[in-house]
């Protein structure tokens, strides 16, 4: 059956159709066949909470080459991906953190103990979960306000509708693979991303080929927060930090809105 977004939503949407997957067939993601206008995902993330309905913007490995990829290139994998439930983020924070933390022999990235010094200053020691801040009421408005920001930077971006009770099922509802390189099961970093919606208001807002954008309603405002958030950050997108140390990181994270991820 063929997903049709227009039967559920009040908001008039431009042309699109079905993205297509790996397998062939088509999943759970309706993709624009030209640009988001602009406020048109806030108007429909209003609706999302009777239409189920969650707006993504969406951007491509190059813009310019007419793949799309992946969106339109049938490289998403729906039917590859567990459950988000089926994990305990914690765990796999933890869990993470000792993998990228550990030093391996012929290491070609960061010398012997390289690694612990640019997760200073915890080294390999997990530090335990940030401590969230409440879901304020502004979650919503946050998102809105970013996604407007965001696609005013790139006005090239498509926009994807996605059938899920919460922004951060998103990227295991529709199979994406950008973090594959660490993980090819996808529902474990929505699993992640379910505790930052309850610990910090993160929305999903954006994806690309291998980024990932979340709008954030309660990011830490003590440093000693910031640091401990951006040791998840770490486990979570370990390509986020290797260039700047945790510390440096953590720094611009105190009162930060917006979180963005890129996994090489």
């Amino acid at each position: 059956m063929t997903f049709d977004p227009r039967t559920l939503l009040d908001t008039p949407l431009p042309p699109g159709r079905p993205a297509a997957c790996a397998g062939g067939g088509e999943g759970f993601l309706w993709l624009s066949d030209g640009p988001a206008a602009p406020g048109l995902w806030a108007r429909i993330r209003a609706e999302h909470a009777r239409t189920g309905l969650w707006p993504l913007l969406l951007d491509s490995r190059d813009p310019d080459d007419g793949e799309l990829r992946p969106w339109a290139s049938g490289e998403l994998s729906p039917e590859d991906m567990s459950s988000p439930a089926a994990h305990e983020p914690a765990a796999l924070l933890e869990q993470w953190w000792q993998e990228h933390t550990a030093d391996e022999e012929g290491d070609d990235l960061l010398t012997a103990g390289g690694r612990a010094a640019v997760t200073a200053p915890f080294g390999r020691r997990w530090p335990g979960l940030a401590p969230g801040r409440p879901d304020g009421p502004d979650a919503g408005k946050e998102a809105d306000e970013y996604a407007e920001f965001f696609g005013s930077l790139r006005p090239h971006l498509r926009l994807g509708l996605v059938p899920a009770a919460s922004s951060a099922d998103v990227p295991a509802v529709i199979g994406w693979e950008g973090p594959c390189n660490y993980d090819n099961d996808t529902a474990k970093f929505s699993a992640v991303l379910r505790t930052w919606e309850q610990r910090f208001g993160a929305r999903v807002v954006a994806v690309g080929f291998d980024t990932l954008h979340l709008s954030i309603a309660t990011p830490p405002v003590r440093e000693e927060d910031a640091l401990l958030v951006a040791a998840e950050h770490f486990a979570f997108c370990p390509d986020n930090i290797w260039n700047h140390g945790l510390a440096s990181y953590a720094e611009r994270l105190v009162g930060n809105h917006a979180w963005d991820f890129w996994w090489d």
